[in-house]
């Protein structure tokens, strides 16, 4: 018997079993097995590539190839793999693991996995980058790395190829159904089932010894009509655990029985068997549950998106999903709060099961109950952070204690585990399309919980995918409000990130949805932005033009301190532009209406900056009394900051008009306010650092 891999990679742990046969390993799982394939991709990690017989140095990293079917232990050799090459230091910087396929099948956009490298690096991705500048900055970062990059379920050579770092010290594991055809010096490496040997021992570590030892033929052809796939072998051992009493011989017959489908190819027959075999041995509640279950968004789940779709207790869905896990159809981490996967090799069957025996309106209600479940634990998740007495807490006090969160680490711990998931609920509800009112609301929700916990700056990559789909939808169902909304947050990224041109067309098209919604803010904080694009780029021109209707509109509604506050940035511009005329009558405009309003420390500000306009337009002496002003006004208003910064520009201009003593004592003065505000930043004098 050849020492093949019992490859343990198969849906889930080992079920659980008792009786008078000895107790079955319940520890969770672990490789053992595939010698020879380790040993032969161990030594293409150090066989010479083509660069190196013809003399050249390698420019790239080395790939090595697992290919195999899904369920076949191809992604638990690699793990294993990868175990053993770090364990003697070879890859000090560690081992990073990306999925390239989500659970329904469908290929993982670059950029997303990109910017999946990208946090496991901590290397901060600017939101909205495309795919070329984030597979760039995956390339830059593993430059100066010696890392082992694992790339599962990859789809073709165009997913792995951007991904390759230029640095032979790097070793890139791919792990795909055929060939990578396209990449230069691949390793493959191909996995089928295993001996029978190794399978009856699965089996036997599975189910126990003694039922394999009374009828060891029979296991053997019991792992034969396995046909060695270790994913279909841990099913039909959970099937077997679950029952005591059966013997491997009932189990061999009735996956005989097990009718499917002749449209499924004959490699994929054997799983086929074992996964109806299963199925139609659970009771109709907890099978209709597994069923529901290929709803869930990348094919995770916890208990209370199983009973949302299923329509039960959480209780009961916990229950339901622990007894999966056991039979080999869930994985779950075990944590304390813990996830459930259904895996990839399976999401089929079980989605196929769903769409004959569940009817359309019952698929879609399941959703909808998903995504209302959902709505309501993100708004219970951001509600925990607001004040004891707010009204969101208010509410949430009002909520079923299943769906409350205590304390709010708890509520922050569950975002972060539940984060992928749920981004995929969103972009799967706004790709389906017949729910846009709850995908809207769980967007919505999704937003302010990651605002909430995260804050928009950290959250800033995610919150840029949330305000596209909310466009998609905005757009797809002609709702110009909403759409300008999101124009206005992804312009606002765009800008941050340096993509100012790009936010320009953005705040355009906002403009003209905010004038089709008649929604005022909208239009008005265009027009503001645009300004503020504009000034980004230099043209001062068009942003005094797009201020200067901004603040027409905010005169028209009696928007005062928006007024007020678009006068400044209208005199800031015009300064920069050397129009220091028209620079100081805007801030002095702001002056008055922040007066008018009240607010003396703006009002400080705005004075300060009118002295610095009048310095230079050159006129030194009424910079000096419009400076004094503002000292005063600073000083009512208690800012110690802006005193002690007034204080010094005056020191400078008074240097300036040749009068050192005077300057020497507004400096001295400028000193003592910072000493009394020890948590003042510094504020140079512009004279010292000449």
């Amino acid at each position: 018997m050849t020492d093949q891999a019992v490859d343990t990679s198969g849906p889930a742990e080992t079920a659980r079993t008792s009786g008078a046969d000895e107790p079955p390993d319940v520890t969770p799982s672990q490789f053992f097995g595939r010698e020879r394939e380790l040993k032969a991709l161990q030594e293409d990690v150090g066989r010479a590539g083509l660069d190196t017989l013809a003399g050249r140095k390698a420019a790239r990293a080395r790939v090595l190839l697992i290919a195999g079917r899904p369920g076949s232990g191809r992604s638990a050799l690699a793990a294993e793999l990868a175990r053993r090459l770090t364990e003697p230091g070879d890859y000090p910087d560690g081992v990073f693991h990306v999925q390239l396929t989500d659970p329904d099948g469908e290929r993982v956009p670059g950029e997303r996995t990109a910017r999946g490298l990208l946090d496991l690096l901590a290397v901060p991705a600017p939101p909205g980058a495309d795919e070329d500048e984030l597979s760039g900055m995956v390339r830059e970062a593993f430059a100066s790395r010696r890392a082992l990059i694992v790339l599962d379920d990859a789809v073709d050579a165009e997913q792995v190829d951007p991904l390759l770092p230029d640095n032979p010290d790097c070793l890139v594991v791919a792990v795909a159904t055929g060939p990578l055809t396209g990449i230069p010096g691949v390793r493959p490496c191909t996995v089928g089932g295993l001996d029978t040997g190794s399978a009856v021992r699965l089996l036997a570590r599975a189910i126990g010894q003694v039922r394999v030892t009374v009828d060891p033929r029979t296991a053997e052809a019991l792992a034969q009509e396995c046909g060695g796939h270790p994913a279909t072998l841990t099913l039909v051992a959970g099937w077997l655990a679950a029952r005591p009493g059966a013997s491997v011989a009932d189990a061999a017959g009735r996956l005989r029985d097990q009718q499917v489908d002749s449209e499924v190819p004959a490699a994929s027959r054997p799983l086929a068997r074992a996964f109806r075999l299963v199925h139609e041995s659970l009771p109709p509640a907890a099978a209709r549950t597994l069923r529901l279950l290929a709803l869930a968004p990348a094919g995770l789940a916890d208990a209370h998106t199983a009973s949302a779709l299923a329509g039960c207790s959480v209780p009961a869905a916990e229950t339901a999903l622990d007894d999966f896990v056991r039979l080999g159809l869930l994985r779950t981490d075990g944590a304390r709060q813990p996830q459930y996967e259904l895996p990839g090799c399976l999401a089929p069957l079980v989605r196929a099961a769903l769409e004959e025996a569940e009817r359309p309106g019952e698929i879609q209600l399941a959703r909808a109950r998903m995504l209302e479940r959902t709505v309501r634990r993100l708004q219970a998740c951001r509600a925990v952070t607001d004040p004891e007495d707010s009204p969101a807490r208010r509410r949430l006090a009002g909520l079923p204690s299943s769906l409350r969160f205590s304390p709010p680490e708890s509520a922050a711990e569950w975002l972060r585990i539940r984060e992928p998931a749920l981004v995929a609920a969103a972009r799967s509800a706004v790709r389906e399309g017949d729910l846009d009112t709850l995908a809207r609301r769980l967007v919505a929700a999704l937003v302010r919980a990651l605002a909430a916990h995260r804050g928009t700056e950290d959250a800033a990559p995610v919150l840029y995918g949330l305000h596209g789909l909310v466009l998609d939808v905005a757009e797809r169902r002609d709702l110009p409000r909403e759409k300008a909304a999101a124009l206005l947050n992804l312009a606002d990224l765009d800008a941050r990130t340096g993509r100012t041109e790009g936010a320009l067309v953005r705040y355009r098209a906002a403009l003209d949805a905010g004038r089709a919604a008649g929604d005022l803010y909208a239009t008005g904080r265009a027009m503001e932005s645009a300004g503020g694009a504009y000034a980004e780029l230099g043209d001062f021109s068009r942003a005094s033009d797009w201020y200067g209707r901004a603040l027409a509109q905010r005169l028209g509604q009696g928007e005062r301190a928006d007024a007020a506050r678009l006068y400044g940035r209208l005199g800031a511009v015009h300064a920069y532009a050397g129009r220091y005329g028209e620079a100081l009558r805007d801030w002095r405009a702001a002056a008055a209406g922040y007066r008018r309003l009240g607010d003396v420390p703006a009002q400080a500000r705005a004075l300060s900056e009118a002295a610095r306009v009048q310095e230079y337009a050159g006129r030194p002496q009424e910079s000096l009394h419009t400076c004094r002003e503002a000292v005063e006004l600073a000083r009512r208003a208690g800012d110690v900051r802006l005193q002690a910064a007034l204080e010094l520009r005056l020191a400078d201009t008074l240097d300036r008009l040749g009068d050192p003593a005077a300057a020497r004592l507004h400096r001295a003065t400028a000193d003592r306010l910072l000493e009394d505000d020890s948590g003042a930043c510094e504020i140079r004098s512009a004279s010292a650092e000449n």
